[in-house]
This record gives structure tokens, C-alpha cells and sequence, in this order.
């Protein structure tokens, strides 16, 4: 039993992980309708901010990540102005081919700059190690995962579906030419959107780096988990990719906790039944582009 809440908690921990780093793509793809296959490069600008922060000018690992948070969203900003907003109204085959053409040269970009070897985030000694509860294992670094991660979830939720904000995004999704001639400034909407996705990313790329690494191939490794993850909770709320993180989190850790050299296909065998019963998702519903 001591295992089996060990493998537990450290599967909400990876799943709440996965959740932040896949919200962003959540937004962008079920509220927006954009498929950025990029996101994962944003996620891996916040974890070098971060690691350049901690590790080499010696800021304190809790003041770096709002860090990792704005450059994610000043550059995600940027290049929605730039170059994303001109791929609104065109086919997903025209984003997916932009967006992965973004990875290639992000990726190429960090290499050069930064160097091809896998670095980690310098963690302050409060939160390194673990401590026992009733006999289970608790690391003090993925609590401080599951606090954070399950603050930026009930966060996220109340802003997207209470706040004046959230109905203006879904006016503008749902009928943009109807909610312009509201008064919505749909083309800020949807910037400020993207650039606080492209924040979340960057600050689920800072937290993650500890646990899974960084590297410039960062954003190629780890594309598929976001996207299974939007995939088997539907894009069309933030509920469904929350508890599909959870449920291939938990899933993910056990399998290669239980079945090693079967582990990494377990969470591919999950997205396979789950959406052999539900093809739209946990949650997913069928929309109309």
C-alpha cells in the first residue's frame, strides 16, 4: 500500500505537471481553434530563463519564475503580432506546417546559443528531498508541484468561465464578427490569449525542468504529451485536459513503475482505449470550424 500511494503521488504530481505545460495548447486550441504545435518551445524558453537565472546569476529559484512566466509571454506576444495572427482564418494543415517549422528553428536556435547538453535547475534546499506521511514517500518538490499546479487550475477555471474576460474570449471564438460589432476587440482578445498560454507554458517549462530535464530538443520530445493530453480531454474546456493529465500521470508512473520495459507505452494504450470510447475526448464535443 506504501508503494502504491507513493506511485500515486508522484502520478498527480507528473499529471499536474503535464497540465500546465498543456493548458496553454488547451486555450489556443479549444478556445481559439489554433493549432500551435510551438507551444512546446515557449515551455522551453521559460525553463532556460529560469536555469540561466538560478544557475548563473543567482537569482532565488521563486523570483525566476514569474520570470519564466513574462519572457514566455513578451515573446509569445511578439510573435502573434508578427506572425501568428496572419494564420487565424487558414487551414490547420497551413498552422501545423508553420508551427513545426517554429520548433525547428527554436530548436536550432537554443542549440547554438545554449548548447546541446541537458541542464537542471539549481533547487533551493527547502525543497529538495523528501519527507515521510504515514509511512509514503513525499517529495518536497512535487508537493510544491501539486500547490502550484492546483492554484493555477482553479485559477484558470474561475477566470476562463466567471470573469468578463473569459465570455469575451468565447464571443470571439464563437463569432467574431458578432462580437466586434459588440464592441469586442477581438484581435486583443485573442493576443492577449495566446501570450498568456505561451506565459503558462514557459512557467510549466521552469518548474518541469528539474524533473524532466532540459534540452534544445526539449520541445520535440514532449510535443506528443501535450498533444495527447488535449487529445484525450477534449479541447473544448479546461476540465477535460486537467483530469486526462491526471489520469495519464498516474497511468504514465505506473506503468513504468510496475511494467519497465513496457512503461513508455502505457500511457499510448490509455489514449488508444480512451478514444476508441469517447473519439472527442473525456470532454470533447463535435465543433464546427
Amino acid at each position: 500500500m506504501t508503494t502504491l500511494f507513493t506511485i500515486l503521488f508522484d502520478g498527480v504530481a507528473y499529471g499536474m505537471l503535464l497540465f500546465v505545460l498543456a493548458c496553454g495548447l488547451a486555450v489556443t486550441l479549444g478556445l481559439m481553434n489554433f493549432v500551435n504545435l510551438a507551444h512546446g518551445a515557449f515551455a522551453m524558453t521559460g525553463g532556460y530563463v529560469c536555469a540561466v537565472l538560478v544557475n548563473q546569476s543567482g537569482w532565488p529559484f521563486f523570483a525566476a519564475l514569474p520570470l519564466a512566466f513574462v519572457a514566455s509571454a513578451v515573446i509569445g506576444i511578439v510573435l502573434e503580432r508578427a506572425l501568428y495572427r496572419h494564420l487565424y482564418t487558414r487551414s490547420h494543415l497551413d498552422q501545423v506546417l508553420f508551427s513545426v517549422g517554429l520548433v525547428f528553428m527554436s530548436v536550432a536556435a537554443v542549440d547554438y546559443i545554449m548548447g546541446s547538453s541537458r541542464i537542471f535547475i539549481k533547487l533551493p534546499a527547502a525543497l529538495e528531498g523528501q519527507f515521510d506521511f504515514f509511512g509514503v514517500g513525499i517529495g518536497r518538490y512535487r508537493l510544491m508541484i501539486v500547490v502550484i499546479c492546483g492554484l493555477l487550475t482553479v485559477a484558470l477555471q474561475l477566470i476562463l468561465a466567471r470573469t468578463r474576460f473569459g465570455s469575451r474570449l468565447r464571443a470571439a471564438v464563437d463569432d467574431p464578427r458578432a462580437a466586434s460589432g459588440l464592441g469586442i476587440n477581438v484581435p486583443q482578445v485573442f493576443a492577449f490569449t495566446f501570450a498568456f498560454g505561451c506565459g503558462l507554458a514557459g512557467l510549466g517549462g521552469a518548474l518541469s525542468a528539474e524533473i524532466l530535464g532540459l534540452d534544445p530538443y526539449f520541445p520535440l520530445k514532449f510535443m506528443i504529451y501535450f498533444l495527447i493530453v488535449v487529445t484525450v480531454g477534449g479541447s473544448s474546456s479546461i476540465t477535460g485536459p486537467f483530469l486526462a493529465s491526471l489520469l495519464l500521470g498516474i497511468g504514465d508512473v505506473a506503468g513504468k513503475y510496475y511494467v519497465p520495459k513496457m512503461g513508455p507505452f502505457v500511457i499510448y494504450t490509455m489514449m488508444i482505449v480512451i478514444l476508441i470510447w469517447r473519439p472527442n475526448g473525456l470532454f470533447g464535443r463535435t465543433a464546427a470550424r
